[in-house]
């Protein structure tokens, strides 16, 4: 959501969210979902400096930040197959460090969250260990469930068809999808979606994200690598349009914008 942090209806979706937050028993793990670009990172870090200076002791994590290292990847790339290699989709996380750190949480004990540096590709030291009220998580595949083996017969676009014609690559995912990413789900209680309105936004809304780290860091994909990258969270990233509306405990639908849309919040 690329909007002044102080304007009338984002102030006002933060204040909603926060009164929402504030009445949760706690210690609490939250989840915020939403496809990439639809700012999940800027909601995650406002709610947090306000739930910070209303007393709460707060912190966020994003999905992420959980990632594998390019040489575990590549074990995978080696061993399952070479779309691996790239991170994002589900089985390049350490998912099982994502359950621990969430169930420390919920435990009131200390936890020390990790940090993945993206222009790295790899992770980087551990943020200090503190003992939080409320974890809020952001991910871009938070709440998925896997797909049906009919759901993943046909290739959803030219990268599964060229790069995964049998389809090992998505069936890893989705066999990685059931299992422990579903038992990290369940810790994330309520999740929150910032619902996109297509995958034409999401496409255009990332690519606005990947202009301001060349203008930044000058550096950053190219427009054919980006839209080459993006082929491999378009799966999941549709599904959630078919799932989320009746898993995620809170909807935020997002116009063509990325402005919420207030009115039309839901359970």
């Amino acid at each position: 959501m690329q909007r002044s942090d102080t304007s009338p209806a984002y102030q006002q979706l933060l204040d909603q969210l926060c009164s929402h937050l504030l009445a949760l028993p706690k210690p609490v793990v939250v989840g915020l979902s939403g496809a990439q670009g639809s700012g999940k990172s800027t909601l995650a870090r406002l709610l947090t400096e306000q739930l910070t200076a209303l007393g709460l002791t707060t912190a966020t994590v994003s999905l992420d930040d959980y990632y594998l290292s390019k040489a575990l990847r590549q074990q995978l790339a080696e061993q399952v197959h070479p779309l691996l290699a790239q991170r994002g989709v589900p089985g390049t996380h350490a998912i099982d460090r994502a359950i621990a750190d969430a169930n420390k949480v919920l435990a009131a004990k200390p936890v020390q969250l990790p940090c993945f540096d993206k222009a790295l590709d790899e992770p980087v030291a551990d943020r200090p260990q503190q003992q939080l009220q409320l974890l809020i998580v952001e991910g871009w595949c938070l709440g998925l469930s896997p797909q049906s083996a009919q759901e993943l017969d046909q290739p959803q676009n030219s990268l599964e068809a060229s790069a995964d014609p049998t389809g090992q690559w998505r069936h890893f995912i989705n066999q990685q999808l059931a299992g422990a990413y579903q038992q990290y789900w369940q810790l994330l209680k309520p999740l929150i979606w910032l619902q996109a309105p297509d995958w034409e936004s999401v496409c255009r809304w990332r690519a606005k994200q990947e202009q301001q780290l060349w203008q930044q860091h000058g550096q950053g994909m190219t427009k054919q690598q980006l839209e080459y990258f993006m082929l491999s969270f378009e799966r999941l990233t549709r599904a959630s349009w078919q799932q989320l509306p009746w898993l995620a405990d809170l909807c935020i639908p997002l116009d063509h914008q990325q402005q919420p849309q207030l009115s039309s919040i839901g359970h």
